[in-house]
């Protein structure tokens, strides 16, 4: 896939007139419906006045080839942060929910649970073996206190995965540290979970979370690995096209 093509067909070209007389020739080109640009994204000439002028070295950093695909992976990345921290927020929300009338659903529970048995006993479903009953008990028999501070946890756990999304969406240097931090931090206790029962939701979460570690330490070069950021920002340099077009001038 042609990552800059695909991303100029959404957001339209990204032209640039440098002041350089050189260069400026080898981005501008003469037709007989006007002049034409070179695109800094994809390369192909554009009709129409350019978007910006000035020297070469204020000319927008355009993302294009391999960085514009690792931003689209961020961003995929973001929206699954996104995505579950609305799930931990929204289960924020129904803990204090459950506490403010704590009292009166451990009540009704204990009054209506005996309804059920008939029910039960037809379908041959043992109540007091069920998972779910032990879990409903256990979660009933919870202090208000308790109870909480489990809000406030998941309220503060939604919080970082959304300013997690928001860091990656916008393809800041911090976001891709937070990223990494805040995910490895919880890997543990992913693995702790699959050691107490294995499915294959934990399995592929605990996956995803560790190629996403992985792949941001690696591609972002955190922590001075792979040369760091002084070698991160010579690559987004390199792949720029008015540094490709200046390079062979050089030559």
């Amino acid at each position: 896939m042609n990552w800059s093509l695909r991303a100029c067909g959404r957001h339209g070209h990204v032209t640039y007139a440098p002041i350089e007389q050189p260069l400026r020739d080898r981005l501008r080109a003469e037709t007989a419906l006007g002049e034409a640009w070179r695109c800094l994204r994809c390369g192909d000439f554009t009709l129409g006045e350019p978007h910006g002028s000035g020297p070469a070295e204020d000319a927008p950093i355009v993302l294009r080839g391999h960085a514009l695909r690792d931003a689209t992976i961020l961003r995929l990345l973001a929206v699954f942060r996104w995505a579950k921290g609305l799930l931990v927020l929204g289960a924020a929300y129904g803990v204090w929910r459950f506490r403010a009338h704590h009292d009166a659903v451990n009540r009704a529970f204990h009054e209506d649970l005996p309804l059920l048995q008939p029910l039960a006993d037809k379908l041959g479903w043992h109540l007091e073996d069920s998972g779910v009953l032990h879990t409903l008990r256990t979660v009933l028999a919870a202090e208000t206190r308790t109870l909480t501070w489990i809000g406030l946890g998941l309220l503060v756990f939604g919080a970082l995965l959304m300013t997690e999304g928001v860091g990656l969406w916008l393809l800041k240097r911090w976001g891709e540290y937070f990223a990494v931090v805040a995910t490895s931090l919880f890997i543990p206790v992913e693995i702790y979970e699959i050691v107490e029962k294995v499915t294959w939701l934990r399995i592929v979460i605990l996956l995803i979370n560790i190629a996403a570690v992985l792949y941001i330490l690696l591609s972002k070069r955190l922590f001075g690995l792979r040369g760091g950021q002084a070698a991160y920002e010579a690559e987004r340099h390199e792949a720029s096209l008015l540094e490709v077009e200046a390079s062979a001038l050089a030559q």
